[in-house]
């Protein structure tokens, strides 16, 4: 077996893990988000997301852009320098810790400015409260990031996307139980990010992953800041491509239209969630060919995880392009409808990014944070601008192809990057094929223009059509060998004998 395929085989064991985490929070994140957009009127709804969006932007910031950071460099100085990864923890830890605690007395001091930036009052009381999670929300994240360096997926899966979500949920549920004010859901959401901290601290201590023990590293915190500050600015202008059009719709029109903005907004970004699941532990993998400058793996691990990617992502994406109304309509209640064009123009989008692949983490294996900073700057400027342009005309819709237009920019500026430092690139002739393939077919069923309410129905007509396209991937020949050391390794792990699969496989490989 080849390098690249013992890599892909560990990334999709990863994969697979933080997807099963990823679904259940997913599940449970949206049980709560509907609760919430249900039992509150829209205008609350989006107080809500306003308040939450500014957190996470000052969560980028205290964080200084070290999660991204932080698997790539402790998989190097495990390789390296074993004796440092230690001090390279703790020292990030502290640093953020201290950070965190600045910005906490930064919020709560700028909280009626910000609130008079979005015309909404309740946001700056909203703020006062919400600011106390960022300390625990920071460290909660470094601790995670911290465990990927070491290949790990129990924190993320565990804690971050099956208890987290289930504690949210039943403070959510009490909320309505006890029929309590707006108000308290931002002391609700401060509880759960506390109670979620001391539980991961507790966890950590219990299998030691790593020394809870002072131990400050001058030399190394500085050598982290300056590998890191590109990153962090990278977050920054991230969000501003993915929560400019939320700000901006709340500056432009109204809380209201926030709200029914965050409808279409979290269902388009459960698009990427097999490219976010194999994003976990491709920096710490890769990173090690990287380091042997096994560039030709790379590029065969990177051609044959973008293709698995597409291949899983396409179903999410055919149902809420090809039936955005029936897709709102079941999550959501027919108070959002309206939001469906916005979800379509949004699904496209995020399927360009997914497409493409990790092209963002490549480009920080190899120590191009710059330019990354660099492609997300034009992107985001440009996202500005048109949502300038585009929100006080065509309002969420416009918003909408802000966004969509601004992953497109991104993506393509890091991929040309990405080939151009390494030649690493997704399209293999064994993906060009299905990708065709695809989007002529979902050209054609768009083209029907079929208006269906129904989920369920939606979901026949979804199902007939995969079978077609799986088969015609099939008839292409378009599987690969590592496709096939995949699939065996699967069916030794699980124990039994796929005799069917193999023999569909060996008429079409």
């Amino acid at each position: 077996m080849s390098e690249a395929s013992e890599a892909l085989q560990k990334i999709a064991r990863g994969t697979g893990i933080v997807f099963a985490g990823t679904i259940i929070s997913m599940l449970f994140g949206f049980l709560s988000r509907t609760i919430i957009a249900r039992y509150f009127s829209t205008a609350e709804y989006g107080v809500f997301n306003l308040a939450l969006t500014v957190l996470s932007i000052a969560l980028v910031v205290v964080t200084l852009g070290f999660p991204n950071s932080l698997p790539r460099e402790i998989a190097f100085y495990k390789e390296r320098e074993p004796s440092r990864v230690r001090d390279l923890i703790s020292t990030a830890l502290i640093i953020v810790a201290l950070n965190s605690l600045i910005w906490v007395i930064v919020l709560i001091l700028g909280a009626e400015d910000i609130a008079r930036i979005f015309n909404e009052e309740r946001l700056a009381y909203a703020l006062r409260i919400v600011a106390f999670a960022l300390p625990f929300s920071a460290l909660i994240g470094m601790i995670i990031s911290i465990s990927r360096g070491f290949r790990r997926v129990r924190e993320q899966v565990y804690f971050q996307n099956i208890v987290y979500p289930i504690l949210w949920l039943i403070l959510v549920l009490s909320l309505v139980i006890f029929n309590l004010p707006f108000a308290s859901i931002f002391y609700v959401y401060l509880l759960a990010q506390s109670l979620k901290f001391f539980v991961l601290i507790f966890e950590v201590y219990r299998i030691k992953l790593f020394e809870l023990k002072f131990s400050f590293d001058l030399k190394l915190g500085k050598e982290l800041i300056i590998f890191s500050l590109p990153l962090m600015f990278v977050g920054i202008l991230n969000f501003l491509m993915t929560w400019t059009d939320t700000l901006m719709l709340g500056y432009y029109k109204s809380s209201k239209v926030v709200g029914l903005y965050n409808a279409a907004s979290p269902l388009a970004r459960l698009i990427p969630i097999f490219l976010n699941s194999a994003a976990f532990l491709y920096p710490p993998i890769v990173s090690q060919l990287y380091a042997q400058g096994k560039i030709n793996e790379m590029k065969r691990t990177y051609q044959i995880l973008t293709k698995w990617i597409f291949l899983l992502t396409l179903p999410i994406f055919s149902v809420m392009f090809l039936f955005p109304e029936a897709t709102i309509l079941f999550i959501f209640g027919e108070k959002y409808v309206s939001a469906a064009p916005a979800l379509q123009i949004l699904a496209l989008g995020f399927m360009f990014h997914t497409f493409l692949g990790l092209n963002g983490l490549g480009l920080v294996i190899i120590k191009e944070s710059n330019f990354i900073l660099i492609s997300n700057l034009i992107s985001a400027i440009l996202n500005v601008i048109l949502n300038v342009v585009l929100i006080p005309i065509h309002g969420i819709e416009g918003a909408a192809i802000a966004t969509a237009v601004s992953y497109f920019v991104a993506n393509v500026l890091n991929s040309w990057r990405l080939y151009q430092k390494t030649r690493i690139h997704p399209f293999s002739w064994n993906y060009v094929k299905p990708l065709v393939i695809s989007f002529s077919f979902l050209l054609f069923l768009q083209s029907l223009k079929l208006r269906i309410t129904s989920i369920w129905y939606a979901m026949l007509i979804l199902a007939v059509f995969l079978l077609v396209y799986f088969f015609l991937v099939l008839l292409s020949k378009s599987i690969d060998k590592e496709d096939i050391e995949l699939f065996l390794a699967i069916e030794k792990k699980l124990g039994i004998e796929i005799r069917i699969i193999k023999k569909i496989l060996r008429r079409f490989v």
